[in-house]
């Protein structure tokens, strides 16, 4: 059985004067690629910064509450969909902030951290950007050295919020099956909000559904014969695939 590495109990999630979601409580395995689906303005980005300790919980707690800055940098990577404002700076310099959280006090780098940069960029296909300006690239582009950055930081969460957003179809389909790679392989949660149903649910091993009334954890096949995806989109959305 996967130990679980995401423990959430009783959470309310939201901002000064709006609650967006409350009462949520679930524990997410290790080892799996789990995708967050969930009609607009449901809160799933307000989840993901939340549980990256960008913003409070207005209730309730997760297991990382409690950690202090940089033990959360070495267990969370967040990769968001704002594009970072680096000018002047290179795809490798970029992608190294992903090892700060281990270097020295100093923030030199040692070979194995080149190592780390090295692999995570070919990972990603990005090998040859390594010294070209970031702000040069294109919005999919981007998009794939921020997610380098993040299998840089070698944490065992990570949570993405539309990783896929800029990227072509074949691309998409890459992504979801090295984030998939790398969950299996290195026992990492890897949660990704996402619009991008159809590969969703044919490319990731769990369902986190958010509704209006909180969220529900299983299968693709489990859901679905549940019916969960109704409600929570107003749609039947396997009639529409």
């Amino acid at each position: 059985m996967s130990k679980d590495s995401i423990i959430i109990s009783d959470l309310a999630i939201g901002y000064a004067g709006r609650m967006v979601q409350r009462h949520l409580s679930l524990s997410l395995p290790a080892g799996e690629l789990i995708v967050l689906l969930g009609p607009n303005g449901v809160g799933k980005s307000t989840l993901l910064r939340t549980l990256a300790g960008l913003q409070p919980a207005l209730e309730g707690h997760t297991n990382l509450t409690s950690l202090n800055p940089e033990q959360l940098s070495k267990r969370l990577a967040l990769v968001l969909t704002e594009n970072t404002a680096a000018a002047q700076t290179t795809v490798h310099d970029i992608v190294a902030m992903g090892r700060y959280p281990y270097t020295s006090f100093l923030g030199g780098l040692s070979s194995q951290d080149e190592q780390h940069i090295c692999q995570a960029l070919d990972k990603v296909g990005m090998s040859d950007y390594a010294v070209r300006m970031f702000n040069a690239l294109s919005d999919g582009e981007k998009q794939r050295v921020l997610i380098a950055k993040a299998i840089a930081q070698q944490t065992d969460i990570m949570l993405l919020d539309e990783p896929t957003a800029h990227l072509d179809l074949p691309s998409r389909i890459r992504m979801f099956r090295l984030l998939g790679q790398l969950a299996h392989e290195q026992g990492k949660t890897i949660l990704v909000s996402t619009h991008e149903l159809d590969l969703a649910l044919r490319l990731s091993d769990r369902v986190l559904l958010m509704a209006n009334n909180g969220l529900t954890l299983g299968t693709a096949e489990s859901l679905r014969k549940q019916d969960a995806f109704t409600p929570a989109f107003g749609m039947d959305v396997f009639a529409e695939l």
